[in-house]
């Protein structure tokens, strides 16, 4: 017997969640009825609900693959129904096969593809769902479909720019951390018993690094947790409404890392905007599903202000440059599209100009970062090769003086 999650309706209207055991979703349909309850959505509890995973497994490729393949299949000809059986047992991500595997068997049942993803809501993004949803009512599901793979395919690749032009800083800061405390823990301990046998006075910067090199050894248990406290302390922190305004307004405006940040920000409204209004969906609606994907939450609350001065009738130009994070292309190019009524293809087109600024941006930074990790890098081991060596000088010109 498996037991299914259900939410369904009293005779008097009101909701009510709970968990029914049957042998198939059928039956688990049926036993609420026989109950007295119209049910709104039933879901199998399987492997995938019973698992414990953190964060969305359902990555920006494997949405990428799915929209991509799926378009595919039913432009051969296939149905909807069998084209998510082939896609069951040909996708590798095994969270999205047993997803795909449970919208197969509510789609058979009769639900709309949109509600059976909208359903599992954790792995599909909403700009997804709605486009899916409005693909079914035009009847342009290839379409839909066609224009999320290219929309999670440019998203994809923006993410490996930014993920790989943070891979080299990350690698030579933990080799450089790696690097600084063997020479603490190692190195420093060995010159410290000579000097204690030579009875010399030494320098404030040796009396320092020897000072930093007993607290790490001999105070780890202070340090260890004093760290990860911070780190909890600063991830709460984070999650907090200033928190997370602090963090967002520093991203832009830190010197390398601003420049990029706002063109990604850029790029990703303008991107999915354009990918939305081409759907059909209304400019409100749209604007709350940008606000949602920005990454961003000072640009976040900035998109929520300006769809509720849209919906007063306001041009959303105006909100958009009052905001000021936006580069100037983009609100003049917001008002032309407005005045002309061709936003969504002058937002495409700025989408493309930015994903190529974002490019050259992340290559800057790259190119800004390395050189500013080795100067940080050689003033860390140059101030403890300096506090070694300084009071080995002193030791052999006190030895010529004799």
């Amino acid at each position: 017997m498996a037991k299914f999650n259900y939410l369904a309706s009293t005779m008097q209207g009101k909701k009510q969640k709970g968990v029914i055991e049957a042998s198939t979703r059928q039956s688990a349909i049926a036993k609420l009825k026989d109950n007295n309850l119209y049910p709104e959505s039933i879901t199998e509890q399987g492997a995938l609900h019973g698992e414990i995973v953190l964060g969305n497994p359902v990555k920006v490729k494997d949405l990428t693959i799915f929209c991509q393949q799926f378009e595919a299949i039913l432009n051969a000809g296939v149905s909807v129904l069998e084209a998510l059986f082939l896609l069951k047992e040909q996708t590798e991500n095994k969270y999205l096969s047993k997803v795909i595997s449970n919208m197969y068997e509510r789609v058979e049942q009769g639900e709309a593809l949109s509600a059976t993803m909208r359903a599992n809501s954790k792995y599909f993004p909403e700009i997804l769902i709605n486009m899916i949803e409005a693909g079914e009512v035009s009847g342009s599901l290839e379409i839909a479909l066609h224009r999320m793979a290219e929309h999670f395919e440019k998203e994809y690749k923006l993410q490996q720019s930014v993920r790989k032009a943070t891979t080299y800083p990350a690698v030579v800061s933990i080799v450089a951390l790696g690097v600084v405390i063997l020479l603490v823990l190692v190195v420093v301990p060995t010159f410290v018993s000579m000097f204690d046998g030579m009875g010399m006075e030494l320098p404030a910067t040796t009396k320092a690094l020897i000072a930093i090199s007993d607290f790490v050894k001999y105070r780890w248990y202070i340090l260890i947790p004093s760290i990860i406290g911070l780190i909890i302390v600063f991830r709460i922190y984070v999650k907090s409404e200033v928190g997370s305004i602090t963090l967002s307004r520093l991203k832009l405006k830190l010197p390398i890392i601003g420049p990029v940040q706002t063109k990604i920000v850029a790029s990703r409204f303008s991107r999915t905007l354009s990918t939305l209004l081409a759907s059909g969906l209304p400019l409100l609606d749209a604007l709350a599903i940008v606000a949602k994907v920005v990454d961003n939450y000072v640009v976040e609350k900035g998109l929520e202000d300006a769809r509720t001065q849209v919906s007063e009738g306001t041009a959303l130009s105006k909100p958009i440059r009052e905001l000021g994070v936006f580069p100037p292309m983009i609100t003049h190019m917001v008002k032309i599209g407005e005045d002309t009524g061709q936003l969504e293809p002058i937002l495409n087109k700025v989408a493309d100009f930015y994903d190529g600024e974002v490019e050259s941006a992340v290559a800057q930074m790259t190119s800004l970062l390395e050189p500013l990790i080795i100067v940080v890098l050689a003033l860390v081991v140059g101030f403890v090769v300096i506090s070694i060596v300084q009071p080995m000088f002193g030791l052999y010109q006190g030895v010529g003086n004799l």
